[in-house]
């Protein structure tokens, strides 16, 4: 009943809908692994050199170069990833949509020298870069945001260079990973 009463509150009822999947979710866990459907958020690409961009995020109150998709939202990685397997499936997913190919070969976009790939695992055909797996972040609303950078102390803006910036926002308390699923 309460939330039937918050969703005549269409702000509200986005923020409960949020909240219940992040408490649901497992992500990082057990319950998270495994083969999932793509979510529908997902970043569908045609290629690499049409979905991954070179742009520009405020982190940390400085504006850096980061890697973006084809509609300018900043990508990231999961520093639980391996450079085969995601973390991030199912629901996680869903707050952390990942960046899709259909192409199992891609050349790489200007710009970027580091190695490309394309990875079968739970999420489909998911992008890597430097052989990190590549996401875009639901709480990312505009081009030039980069809001999930350092949550739950295991997500990280991608970068030409891909150099964490998490060391620094670690030691300042930013999320931590705790034992909750972390994503």
């Amino acid at each position: 009943m309460w939330f039937h009463k918050l969703t005549s509150h269409r702000g509200a009822a986005v923020a409960v809908a949020l909240g219940v999947a992040l408490l649901a979710a497992g992500c990082g866990t057990a319950a998270a692994k495994g083969p999932a459907k793509a979510p529908a958020k997902a970043s569908a690409a045609s290629a690499v050199t049409a979905s991954v961009r070179i742009g520009h995020a405020t982190v940390k109150g400085k504006s850096i170069q980061v890697l973006t998709n084809s509609q300018g939202m900043t990508l990231y990685w999961e520093t639980a990833d391996t450079a085969t397997t995601s973390h991030c499936t199912g629901s996680c997913a869903t707050l952390w949509p990942p960046l899709l190919s259909s192409h199992k070969t891609l050349s790489s976009p200007t710009g970027l020298t580091k190695a490309w790939a394309v990875v079968k695992d739970g999420n489909g055909n998911q992008v890597s870069y430097d052989g990190h797996l590549l996401y875009t972040y639901s709480g990312d609303t505009a081009p030039g945001q980069a809001n999930g950078e350092g949550l739950f102390g295991k997500w990280t803006v991608a970068t030409p260079s891909m150099v964490s910036t998490l060391s620094a926002s670690s030691s300042s308390g930013s999320g931590g990973s705790g034992s909750g699923g972390g994503w």
